[in-house]
């Protein structure tokens, strides 16, 4: 097998904020503030990024991802809707995972505004589901959505008339996104990374860790070179004799963090899926793999 070396990250030499120093909220553009919840981990990065979007002197403004349900998070939230002298007329979210979508409901009700989301079950009884394609007209602009499953079957982002894209869970600010198993999906997860390449995006507003806005074509190509990287390690692996999902784990991802490794199973189980419908791999009992 071909040797492939590991590709290069290009925000490595961007002068990005260092873990745990993520301004609580700032005003990334003339539509956009972000406002960190505080809800930090390692799979979380700084905590969740919620996005109040709206064009100024609209007097209104969407919230994107509104995050955990939580009394500090949503002080800091309607401080900066204050600052925009905007009310919440809609809650959009990306997907379903906890971190982003605990508040929409609770929120939406509270500020009156409806929630919208790829999920009947995050949008709730009054909400709206949203499909590809669509062009919501909310709070003074134009926000279209783009469906970018792969992360979650369910995952969107959201395009932006200044071309910046919120791309939640889809694109990490540090670090590479969980393909999650079993309702992940890495063909279509590569798939989606294309799709928000084709838009030429200006910038990436992450759902986790800072915007991407010096060159965000190149972090795409990184994270679409990174997956082909795993796959070639997992099939390296299994040529030197590795055979369970667990040894697959341990042998490609041996520098990463062990605490991390949970949510590595989880992408290797989504590559191995994806390898195993390639008719590249084949699985037998329990959780042995071996090459095709």
């Amino acid at each position: 097998m071909p040797s492939v070396d590991a590709p290069a990250d290009p925000r490595a030499s961007w002068f990005l904020p260092a873990p745990g120093e993520l301004p609580r909220t700032a005003d990334l553009e003339p539509l956009v503030s972000r406002v960190l919840a505080p809800n930090p981990s390692g799979m979380t990065l700084d905590g969740t990024n919620t996005y109040v979007v709206g064009a100024p002197g609209s007097g209104q403004a969407v919230l994107v991802d509104p995050g955990p349900d939580d009394a500090a998070h949503l002080t800091a939230v309607e401080a900066v809707l204050a600052a925009r002298g905007a009310r919440c007329v809609a809650v959009l979210v990306t997907h379903h995972h906890g971190d982003h979508a605990e508040a929409a409901l609770p929120w939406g009700g509270r500020f009156g505004a409806p929630v919208a989301a790829a999920s009947a079950a995050v949008a709730g009884a009054g909400g709206r589901v949203l499909d590809h394609g669509e062009r919501l007209g909310l709070a003074g602009t134009t926000i279209d959505v783009v469906a970018t499953p792969g992360h979650t079957r369910d995952h969107l982002a959201f395009r932006l008339e200044s071309g910046a894209v919120l791309v939640g869970d889809h694109v990490l600010g540090r670090g590479t996104s969980v393909v999650t198993h079993p309702e992940g999906d890495v063909v279509a997860y590569l798939e989606s990374l294309r799709r928000v390449h084709d838009l030429g995006p200006s910038a990436l507003y992450c759902g986790h860790g800072p915007e991407l806005t010096v060159d965000p074509g190149a972090v795409l190509d990184y994270y679409l070179a990174h997956r082909a990287y795993r796959e070639h390690q997992l099939l390296t692996a299994l040529a030197a004799g590795a055979g369970s999902v667990e040894e697959l784990v341990a042998t490609v991802y041996a520098e990463v963090p062990r605490q991390l490794w949970p949510a590595a199973t989880q992408s290797t189980r989504a590559t191995l899926a994806k390898l195993q419908a390639e008719g590249r791999v084949e699985t037998s009992t329990g959780d042995t793999v071996r090459p095709a």
